[in-house]
This record gives C-alpha cells, sequence and structure tokens, in this order.
C-alpha cells in the first residue's frame, strides 16, 4: 500500500471533522480558561487521528464487504479498496496498527490526567467501532447523523478543554472502593455544550446530506438511515433548519458572555450558507452538490474559530 492508497483508503480530507472540533476545544481553553498543557494536546492529537483514520478505514472495509449494489456514482473511485485492488489483509492490518498508535496515545493522554479521560476515550472508541462494525451498525441506523455529531461535534472539543482542566473542577471523580462518587460542575458543562453546538450540528449536517444523497443506494444496500425513515422533504427541512439553530446559539452565547464580542462576525456566514442550502434543497447529488455541507461546516467553524482567537489577540 503507497501513501496515496492509504490517504485514500482512510478519506484523509475528511480528518478536518476531527481536527475543528479539537482546535475549537483548544482555542477556547485559552480564550475563557488561559490554560495549555502541550503534552496532553499532542497525545490527544495523535490519538484522535488515528482513530478516526482507522473508523474510516473499516467504514470503507465494511462496505466493501456488504456492498450488493456495485455500480453507481463512483463506487469504483470512492471505494479504495476496489479503486487500488487492495488486499484484505493489508486493509485489516493496516486498521489495527492505527487502533494501536491511537490506543497507546490515549492511554498515555489518561496517565497523564484521570480516570474521566480514560471512561470517555474507552466509550468513544466503542461508538467509534460499532460506527461501522457489529451485527448493525450504527452508520446503517437512524442514529448516525446524533452519534457523529455528539461525539465529533460536542464530546471532542469538550475533552480537548478537559485535558487541560482535568484537576480545575469540571469533572471529579473519586474512587474509594466500595464507592465511587462523581462531581460535575453543571454550568461549565452547559457553556461548553452551547460553544460547541456550531460543530455538533454542522457535523450531523454533513451525515445527513450524505444519506439524503444516498437515498436510494442505501435502500437497495439496506442501510436504513434517517432519510429513509423521515423522508426526503421532512430531511430537507431538518437540514435546513438545523444551520439556523447554529445562528440562534451563537447570538444567545455572545449575550451570555460565553463568546467574546468577536464571534458576531460568524453571523456574517449566514450568506453564503443560506445561498448553499437553498442549492442543496433543489438538488440532491453526492457528485455535484454533497460537498456544500462540507463547504458549509469549514465556512461556519473557521469563522467561528478565528473570532475567538481575534479575542485571544485583543486580550
Amino acid at each position: 500500500m503507497n501513501i496515496k492508497s492509504f490517504f485514500k483508503l482512510v478519506e484523509i480530507q475528511t480528518k478536518v471533522a476531527s481536527v475543528i472540533p479539537f482546535s475549537l476545544g483548544t482555542i477556547y481553553t485559552i480564550y475563557r480558561y488561559n490554560n495549555f498543557e502541550f503534552i496532553n494536546f499532542l497525545l490527544m492529537l495523535i490519538s484522535l487521528i488515528s482513530f478516526d483514520m482507522s473508523t474510516t478505514a473499516i467504514n470503507n472495509y465494511i462496505d466493501y464487504k456488504k456492498a450488493i449494489k456495485k455500480e453507481g456514482f463512483g463506487y469504483e473511485e470512492h471505494n479504495a479498496i476496489v479503486n487500488y485492488n487492495m488486499k484484505e489483509k493489508t486493509v485489516i492490518f493496516t486498521i489495527f496498527v492505527l487502533l494501536f498508535i491511537a490506543i497507546i496515545a490515549g492511554l498515555n493522554l489518561y496517565l497523564n490526567t484521570n480516570y474521566i479521560v480514560l471512561i470517555i476515550g474507552i466509550i468513544s472508541f466503542s461508538v467509534g467501532v460499532l460506527y461501522s462494525f457489529g451485527p448493525i451498525p450504527i452508520s446503517r441506523m437512524p442514529l448516525g447523523e446524533i452519534f457523529s455529531g455528539a461525539f465529533m461535534g460536542f464530546v471532542i472539543p469538550f475533552l480537548s478543554i478537559y485535558i487541560h482542566r482535568f484537576n480545575k473542577g469540571l469533572i471529579d471523580m473519586n474512587i474509594n472502593l466500595p464507592q465511587i462518587s462523581i462531581e460535575l460542575n453543571i454550568v461549565e458543562i452547559i457553556v461548553l455544550f452551547l460553544i460547541s453546538l456550531p460543530t455538533f450540528i454542522a457535523i450531523s449536517n454533513l451525515m445527513l446530506s450524505n444519506n439524503i444523497c444516498d437515498i436510494e443506494d442505501d435502500i437497495e444496500n439496506k442501510r436504513y438511515t434517517l432519510p429513509i425513515y423521515i423522508g426526503k422533504s421532512n430531511s430537507l427541512k431538518l437540514y435546513k433548519y438545523l444551520y439556523y439553530i447554529i445562528y440562534i446559539d451563537i447570538i444567545l452565547a455572545i449575550i451570555l458572555k460565553i463568546l467574546p464580542i468577536t464571534s458576531i462576525l460568524v453571523l456574517f456566514t449566514f450568506i453564503p450558507i443560506k445561498k448553499n442550502i437553498n442549492i442543496f434543497s433543489k438538488k440532491q447529488s453526492k457528485k455535484e452538490t454533497f460537498a456544500l455541507a462540507v463547504k458549509n461546516f469549514i465556512i461556519i467553524n473557521i469563522t467561528y474559530i478565528l473570532t475567538i482567537l481575534l479575542a485571544i489577540l485583543f486580550q
């Protein structure tokens, strides 16, 4: 396997969906808490990227094994295993190597922090694997949007903040067997949820738009996703209104002084986002319009991160 086929197998271009939430959490930590632990930052980044690549490889491998319809838009191109004539043993070996790197980095992160990081890490790893693997993978159920948004859009920013604040009272766990007590700072957790909502929703909409484009093929391949359950029309309405919630959240967070006033600049992204929503509403195509959801994700969240960074520079 050469580097080109490896990048195709792990869909390296999609890792932005992990890096952006991670960057948001890191930047917000500096803005709100004036905290930064470089070793923890590096360990989480390595674990996150390695695990993201492994789950994508698993997803491509499972799709390759379970595909019923093997023609249509770009099947031979967008599935790296077919396109590069990869050996199954090589793909499986690559998956295990990536998982090994992710686990080792994650365990070192836990040793640098506490049990909360270990617990969140185990849950996240389990959901990531079950997303594509198992008797009924999450990606083949009407739960993909919720799980992908929650874990990539909220858990990643939350954990990327917590690794710098693990001993500051955000979540504390005291183990004195047979008793285990957990203390939560509910206010701060709500704050972190509100600042993570733009990534949560934008990632959910990535999955939703992908599933809308794939409705016909998914029915043939027995992938019963959310758009199949609620219909294309309702799916398009949900897609549109979820974006609107992002802007309501930004305004609310500024009013509550959770976000800096500079974040009001994110509202200017509504113009191109609205345009992209209208284009996608008229035509849902994996080849022609799915990329609009990716653009929306990048436009909103890069602008969002930059506005917080701008506030840090002003500070």
